[in-house]
């Protein structure tokens, strides 16, 4: 099975029509390849794609109030598919659905967003709406 790396045209139809008052927040976790698959051939590994798509995107992503509220390193999946492994997790928030759409149509995003093409095998993203923290579960 090939890894998940772009929404489908459905899901994204259905994140955009789900367009409530507030911010949102997006589980990342990302597997990346062990070596670019631009193209054009060029030459990176998968974390040096990654990296440039981060160094583009970046102005469009914070210029449109995004910011990354939590990061962390995986460790081990203790409930779930053990062969799922992640080279990055983190949570960003953006202030709307509509700021998240533009940052998708952006002509600048849309290029920077060719180096995450190549760099990830597989991914998820998971909208959440943001809660309470503190004691308890769910």
């Amino acid at each position: 099975m090939a890894g998940a790396v772009d929404p489908t045209k459905e899901a994204f139809a259905a994140f955009r029509a789900d367009d409530r008052v507030g911010p949102i927040h997006m589980l990342n976790l990302v597997k990346l390849r062990a070596n670019a698959a631009y193209p054009d051939k060029r030459r990176a590994t998968g974390a040096e794609a990654y990296a440039a798509y981060v160094r583009e995107s970046e102005p469009v992503f914070s210029g449109l109030g995004g910011s990354i509220v939590w990061r962390g390193i995986f460790e081990q999946t203790l409930i779930g598919p053990p062969e799922e492994r992640w080279d990055l997790c983190f949570i960003a928030q953006y202030p709307s659905v509509a700021a998240f759409v533009a940052m998708i149509r952006d002509p600048v995003y849309r290029e920077a967003v060719k180096h995450r093409q190549a760099a990830v095998e597989d991914s998820r993203l998971i909208r959440l709406a943001p809660g309470a923290v503190g004691v308890g579960f769910g």
